[in-house]
């Protein structure tokens, strides 16, 4: 059995009727986006089964993008849950044949709260469709499932439909990424646009010299500090230069090299360092990597020492 064929099939089953499907589209979207985006409570979308479990993707969809929405289960409205639903919402039902049992069974109910129902089913005149104000149908040909019973191509339509919907919206209220970030802080998009590096950088027991300092000590702050380096300031705090471990294995290679010399004789003088906390770590990466660092020294602007930030704290985190 050619199984590649097989799943060739349905790819193109499944393409064919969102294909078909965006050829019909027509006035009802603008519709139910102009509804949507009109309401000034939340889109509750419902559904049983199959539909169910796109009703519950859709609206983590809409939600992460500045639709407000949650997903309500019909039989846990008919136990208690129609107290979610407020007078400022819009319903979305969505039932492939519209005559689900469950979800029909909270459809007059619905109709009490006087809020906006918006229908999701294959046929206008099935109970759902009767029972709308709004109706995007889900119209296939074909289900890729061999014996077409199975919810396949229908749910895929459906889950496209809701797709196109969250997007127009997105348009409509000019949803930016910065937007999209902020309801996804924990994301590598919100890592980018919100994690700065006074988040990340270490300012406690950062190993720090005095320029005088014989080399032979600082290599032991050095090891103690854990960084691969040792920072060099003056009485003040203010940063002179810094010892890495390159500069030391360097140093070990020019005559005369003395452990009794000062840090200062082998050290960095003109070391890379940022005088703004409040950067962006995405940005301290992008320098991190452009001068092939392993760790960038953080000061105020008066350039004294408040913290370093190192290469292996950015990746750990995630930042891109």
């Amino acid at each position: 059995m050619d199984y590649i064929e097989i799943a060739k099939e349905v790819l193109l089953t499944e393409a064919k009727e969102l294909e078909q499907a965006s050829s019909r589209l027509g006035q009802e979207i603008e519709a139910i986006v102009d509804l949507v985006f009109g309401i000034k409570g939340k889109l509750i979308i419902t559904g049983v089964g199959k539909s169910g479990l796109v009703a519950s993707k859709m609206a983590a969809t809409f939600a992460s993008t500045g639709t407000s929405s949650f997903f309500l289960h019909p039989t846990e409205a008919m136990h208690g849950d129609f107290g979610m639903i407020g007078k400022e919402d819009a319903l979305l039902a969505i039932s492939y044949s519209g005559e689900s049992e469950e979800l029909i069974k909270i459809l007059p109910h619905v109709k009490r709260f006087d809020i906006p129902l918006i229908g999701m089913a294959k046929d206008k005149n099935s109970t759902l469709g009767r029972y709308s104000d709004a109706f995007l149908p889900i119209m296939i040909e074909k289900e890729a499932c061999p014996l077409n019973v199975a919810p396949t191509s229908s749910t895929t339509l459906t889950m496209a439909l809701g797709d196109a919907l969250a997007v127009c919206l997105m348009k409509k209220r000019d949803f930016q990424k910065e937007d999209f970030a902020s309801f996804h802080p924990g994301g590598s998009l919100g890592k980018q646009l919100f994690v700065k590096i006074k988040d990340m950088m270490r300012s406690e027991a950062l190993p720090i010299v005095e320029a005088t300092t014989p080399l032979k000590d600082a290599i032991v702050v050095m090891s103690e500090g854990r960084l691969g380096n040792v920072l060099i300031a003056d009485s003040k705090g203010h940063l002179e230069g810094v010892l890495s471990d390159g500069d030391l294995r360097r140093a070990l290679m020019k005559e005369g090299f003395s452990l009794d010399n000062t840090v200062m004789t082998y050290a960095t003088k003109t070391p890379r360092f940022v005088d703004d906390e409040n950067m962006l770590a995405s940005d301290a990466i992008k320098m991190v990597e452009e001068y092939k660092l392993q760790h960038l020294v953080i000061t105020d602007k008066n350039h004294k020492i408040k913290g370093v930030l190192h290469i292996h704290d950015l990746v750990e985190a995630g930042i891109k």
